[in-house]
């Protein structure tokens, strides 16, 4: 009943068509946002037919015979429309099983696609990971995010930065000044963590080129200085903190809290879901706890996002 085939660079168009129709995918699995960084890994997508139409698709790569779903993308899983049915999701995934095996893979790291992204309820994967695998859960990271039409409020400290940074005159806007604000994110990760970002600079002005609805940055200033800001990833029910950072000028100041107030309660609060994005190390086991009590402070509460582990 089904066709497993892999991804090849001729099939560019109708895995774009399929993506834009799915009831689970977002913009990350366009492949120009997939493969900007394709240098980096050995894709191997997967196209999944039944009837000679295309009905699923799995972004993927591989690695040493280890299969993840996908190791340049934040959250993988397996795409689907909205007429498949958890029957055929478990049937499927057993024909893939013996497909993956057939071509070398011994092992799966499967990262689902968290349900706040799902334009409807689209779990059954997780079904037939149960029914068909040994599948043992091998990492959980918890992210923050907020329901637009049932809010928390701010707490104090919360509301206390933003009174200062209204004091300080402190003005956000959207802003085109990508350089500016990788300079302050740059340092405060090389400084907490000797670390860098995950996207270089011109990574991302590259993907904001292709996906500018999608992708916008927001910048807290001090005059015509940027003291802080947060990169958003803006999907169809979500809108997503892909990174946010300020300089010690901008912490003092709280312009982080004002920045928020403005994205959660104006800009955007005409959006179902706020996501803050997770605030861990190693595979969930490390909690950043003052992070997430930012996050937290904010009105933002735990999803988890979860990666899981199987043998062929």
């Amino acid at each position: 009943m089904f066709e497993i085939r892999k991804y090849t660079q001729e099939n560019k168009n109708a895995w774009d068509v399929f993506v834009r129709n799915s009831i689970n995918a977002t913009f990350l699995f366009l492949r120009d946002y997939m493969d900007y960084h394709s240098y980096r890994f050995y894709d191997f997508s997967l196209m999944i037919y039944r009837k000679g139409k295309l009905f699923a698709l799995l972004p993927a790569n591989i690695d040493g015979g280890v299969l993840y779903s996908h190791q340049g993308l934040t959250y993988g899983g397996l795409l689907i429309d909205r007429k498949a049915t958890t029957v055929e999701i478990v049937d499927l995934w057993s024909l893939m099983n013996d497909y993956l095996k057939d071509n070398g893979i011994s092992c799966v790291i499967y990262k689902p696609i968290p349900f706040i992204f799902q334009n409807i309820p689209a779990q059954e994967d997780l079904y037939a990971l149960f029914r068909t695998t040994n599948a043992q859960l091998i990492g959980r990271n918890m992210s923050a995010t907020i329901y637009q039409d049932n809010k928390i409020k701010f707490i104090e400290s919360r509301k206390s930065g933003i009174r200062k940074a209204i004091a300080n005159d402190i003005q956000v806007r959207q802003s085109d000044d990508w350089k500016g604000f990788w300079d302050i994110l740059d340092e405060n990760l090389k400084n907490k963590y000797g670390a860098a970002p995950v996207h270089k600079l011109d990574e991302i002005l590259i993907l904001k080129e292709k996906f500018p609805k999608n992708i916008k940055l927001y910048l807290a200033y001090k005059g015509e200085k940027p003291v802080g800001g947060s990169v958003l990833y803006i999907t169809q029910r979500v809108v997503h903190t892909q990174y946010i950072s300020a300089n010690l000028e901008g912490k003092e100041m709280g312009a982080l809290d004002l920045l928020f107030d403005y994205l959660i309660n104006q800009e955007y609060c005409n959006y179902p879901i706020f996501d803050f994005g997770t605030s861990n190390e190693e595979m969930g086991r490390v909690l950043n706890e003052p992070l997430i009590f930012q996050k937290e402070g904010f009105g933002g509460r735990g999803v988890a996002c979860d990666i899981y582990q199987y043998t062929l």
